[in-house]
C-alpha cells in the first residue's frame, strides 16, 4: 500500500504537523511494508528546518526527531521547492534525508497513492 501525508501547516501554533507525524510514525511501526511519503508544502516546509530551537513547553520540539524517525524507517520526506523559495528557505539546512521536490512529483505521488492524508 502507498500512503501520502501532505503537511501544509507550520510546526508551531497548531498541532496539525505534530499529529501528522505521530500518524506517520505509527504507520512505519505497525505497517513496515507500507510505502509512506511525507510531502511538506506551504508553511509545512518549516518542519524540515534542521536544528530549530524552540522555547520550553512547545510540543513541536520533537518535530525534527519525529521526521528522522519516519525517514529511518523508510518514509520518503519531500519538501516543495517553490514553497521553500517563497519563504527564502531554499538555502537553509534541512533535516537529514529531506529532498527538495516539485508539484510534478507531488502529482505523481497523488496518482500512485492508495490513501492520502492532509494536515
Amino acid at each position: 500500500m502507498n500512503i501520502l501525508i501532505i503537511i501544509n501547516d507550520a510546526p508551531y501554533g497548531t498541532e496539525k504537523a505534530y499529529n501528522a507525524l505521530r500518524i506517520a510514525n505509527q504507520i512505519t511501526k505497525d505497517h513496515p511494508n507500507t510505502q509512506l511519503s511525507i510531502f511538506l508544502m506551504a508553511d509545512g516546509v518549516n518542519c524540515a528546518i534542521s536544528n530549530q530551537n524552540t522555547p520550553n513547553g512547545f510540543y513541536n520540539i520533537e518535530i525534527e526527531r519525529m521526521l528522522k524517525l519516519s525517514t529511518s524507517k523508510g518514509a520518503k520526506l519531500l519538501t516543495c521547492g517553490s514553497c521553500l523559495e517563497a519563504r527564502r528557505l531554499k538555502s537553509t539546512t534541512l533535516v537529514e534525508k529531506a529532498e527538495i521536490s516539485t508539484m510534478a512529483e507531488l502529482t505523481h505521488l497523488i496518482i500512485q497513492s492508495d490513501r492520502i492524508l492532509t494536515f
